[in-house]
């Protein structure tokens, strides 16, 4: 499959399903199970910046940095539908952000050495072009802007609970690889009525990304959150999963 079938499909997808997602997995959380801004301060005193969000969903966490009195807000979302949603959110609270519909791999107007902060939620792994995008928001930052960005942990997706077909043995269930973690080809995934077209990517493949297009990691964060680590009742198989291994990673890095 070629990248822009792999755009399309997943254009179509949030053009369709963005509503089932408004408000989930945004600042100050950068993941499930996963330590959250309130813990972290990466992004620090925001007050007067010049933000851009990339794959900025629903707009929560645009509204998120507005209430901390950012200085001037932009959002670029490859599904009209969730720019709607973004644009409604932010004008019902008062405030506005300028919103850009647009494949992040693809040329757009965005001024270049800016912004202080470019971030990602959850957004930057629906790439088909890392090396280039990180280029991009490059690009668009002055020289020591901040980018920072989570996703799935790639150990996510390569290991899954195997439960003991005896329910009273939970001492038997485990983890289990059933996927390469070398393994960074295209694969399909049901997700309601739908699919999407995703890679999972290395942590190496990040690292060496975000070095050749100028950046330098200040902080790297793969972090259960303590309630999930301290949880002993109602957990549920993700929860286990989260107590062992990361779900998600978090990346700080400044151009330089």
């Amino acid at each position: 499959m070629n990248n822009n079938e792999i755009i399309q499909n997943n254009k179509s997808y949030w053009n369709e399903h963005a509503d089932l997602w408004f408000g989930t997995t945004a600042l100050p959380e950068y993941g499930v199970h996963f330590v959250t801004e309130d813990d972290l301060h990466l992004f620090g005193d925001v007050s007067g910046k010049k933000m851009l969000e990339i794959c900025c969903g629903s707009g929560h966490s645009l509204k998120y940095h507005a209430d901390r009195k950012a200085g001037e807000l932009w959002g670029v979302d490859i599904s009209h539908k969730q720019i709607e949603n973004a644009d409604k959110l932010l004008k019902e609270n008062g405030y506005t952000a300028k919103f850009i519909c647009s494949p992040m791999e693809a040329d757009m107007d965005i001024p270049t050495n800016y912004f202080d902060y470019v971030y990602s939620i959850y957004g930057i792994g629906w790439t088909t072009d890392l090396e280039g995008t990180f280029k991009k928001i490059a690009s668009y930052l002055k020289k020591d802007g901040i980018f920072i960005f989570s996703w799935h942990h790639p150990l996510h997706y390569c290991v899954s609970w195997s439960c003991s077909e005896r329910k009273d043995i939970i001492e038997n269930d485990k983890l289990t690889f059933d996927k390469s973690y070398f393994d960074e080809s295209y694969f399909r995934m049901s997700v309601h009525d739908s699919e999407i077209i995703l890679c999972n990517r290395k942590i190496s493949t990040y690292v060496n990304a975000l070095a050749r297009a100028g950046f330098g990691i200040e902080q790297m964060v793969e972090q259960t959150d303590q309630g999930t680590m301290e949880a002993v009742r109602d957990v549920s198989d993700k929860m286990k999963k989260a107590k062992m291994l990361p779900i998600s990673v978090c990346f700080k890095a400044r151009k330089l």
